[in-house]
């Protein structure tokens, strides 16, 4: 009698999955032993592979953080680079919303958020920004790209202008606004980020005006 195939397993496979349950049903319903059932292993499988859970999420983590775009702060643009940034962090983000959560908590010691923690801190250093103040720009970043992220302001309201009528009579329009959900959410996204870099244009010829 043949033996029963043992499915195989590789930290890609792993990964890959692992990150398609949390899209699919978010990270508090995630479990190592769901993702083994899916897998069609015992859950002890796949600690041979990764010590934890909060390892293969870093491993999930770092998947998604590499096609952030920080190439940017290479150059003496350093508000191009954080709008190229900003743009590539929010889209790789969009894309996987129920990671958010996780990788809200900062780089931890994930090599390739760390990597791009560094890039942006040392461009904006060499741009002529005081440590603190960069730090504060990343930070600020992050806040208005997660943001954008994990909510929908559009999608909240609802499609029947009924409610709105009579007691909400500046909202009298809002019926219409989760058929635009992406469209309107996009470009909210957008202002607040142009807005912030025009507060940081404002501020850096400030800074340079003091300095001379």
């Amino acid at each position: 009698m043949a033996r029963p195939r043992v499915p195989l397993l590789s930290k890609p496979i792993i990964r890959d999955t692992a990150l398609k349950l949390v899209d699919e049903h978010g990270l508090t319903d995630f479990s190592m032993r769901k993702l083994a059932t899916v897998l069609g292993v015992q859950a002890p499988s796949l600690y041979s592979h990764y010590a934890n859970k909060d390892e293969l999420l870093d491993d999930v983590a770092n998947v998604i953080m590499e096609s952030v775009d920080v190439s940017g702060f290479d150059s003496d643009d350093w508000r191009g680079a954080l709008r190229t940034w900003a743009r590539s962090y929010h889209a790789a983000l969009g894309k996987h919303p129920n990671i958010v959560p996780y990788l809200a908590y900062g780089p931890s010691v994930r090599p390739i958020a760390l990597d791009r923690a560094n890039a942006i801190h040392g461009g904006l250093v060499r741009a002529g920004w005081p440590q603190r103040t960069a730090t504060l720009i990343g930070a600020s970043v992050k806040y208005v790209v997660m943001g954008a992220a994990t909510a929908t302001f559009s999608g909240g309201f609802v499609d029947d202008p009924a409610i709105y009528a009579e007691r909400y009579p500046h909202l009298t329009r809002a019926h219409l606004l989760r058929e635009r959900a992406a469209e309107i959410d996009g470009a909210s996204f957008e202002l607040a980020l142009e807005s912030l870099l025009d507060g940081l244009e404002a501020k850096y010829a400030l800074l340079q005006h003091t300095s001379e």
